[in-house]
């Protein structure tokens, strides 16, 4: 499990990407799927340094 955890904010980095990259290629921009992804991409960006750092 903690093998999983340490690549949890890289998941949740991709993910956000994910979401910036729907609203480009369905041809539509929503400004709450551009601020969640944003939010995902930063707080993974955090959580993963946090993991890295051996602060969680």
């Amino acid at each position: 499990m903690k093998y999983f955890l340490k690549y949890i904010g890289i998941a949740i980095q991709i993910l956000g990407v994910a979401i910036l990259a729907f609203p480009f290629f369905g041809g539509f921009e929503s400004n709450e799927s551009l601020t969640i992804g944003l939010f995902m991409i930063l707080g993974g960006f955090v959580i993963h340094v946090l993991i890295r750092r051996g602060s969680i």
